[in-house]
């Protein structure tokens, strides 16, 4: 049996996670030693592990306290069930890729658009972009890095 601290370290958490995990019904506390300290057997440190695996995966606090009942009561679920469930994240996750994704490109136009040199940021086409917002933003980076990069070829000519 552990105590809470000791439980804490083998699962690497806080004891306030796990008092926060016993308020959200994710972890009980049925032992108390003579003194009041909660007292935590194996399986619990197991459930502990289960549920800090199912938090590093992006799973919500309902979604674990559903996957945790199947897994305390595997006659009454299927398979299925728990399938549903990490398909549902999978595809939350495969939509924030496709928005990440979206990012990335906006980002890169915008430091592709960007001379970088030390001069003034008057004519910044980072800064004006992003005062234009999203919906020309774009189409004008274009523009501008079109026109950096003939400013810049223009500057380097070999006389």
């Amino acid at each position: 049996m552990y105590r809470i601290g000791e439980l804490a370290k083998l699962a690497d958490v806080t004891p306030d996670t796990i008092r926060y995990y016993e308020k959200q019904q994710m972890m009980d506390h049925d032992i108390r030693t003579e003194g009041g300290f909660r007292l935590y057997s194996d399986n619990d440190l197991q459930r502990l592990r289960f549920i800090r695996y199912a938090r590093q995966l992006g799973f919500t606090t309902e979604a674990i306290r559903e996957l945790l009942s199947i897994r305390i009561d595997p006659e009454h679920h299927t398979c299925q069930e728990s399938k549903g469930i990490v398909q549902a994240r999978l595809s939350e996750v495969e939509a924030r890729i496709k928005e990440l994704q979206t990012m990335r490109r906006s980002l890169q136009r915008l430091n592709d658009a960007c001379c970088g040199t030390a001069h003034s940021s008057v004519y910044c086409s980072i800064l004006e972009a992003l005062e234009q917002g999203p919906a020309t933003a774009m189409a004008d980076v274009d523009f501008l890095n079109a026109r950096i990069y003939t400013r810049a070829e223009f500057i380097h000519i070999p006389e």
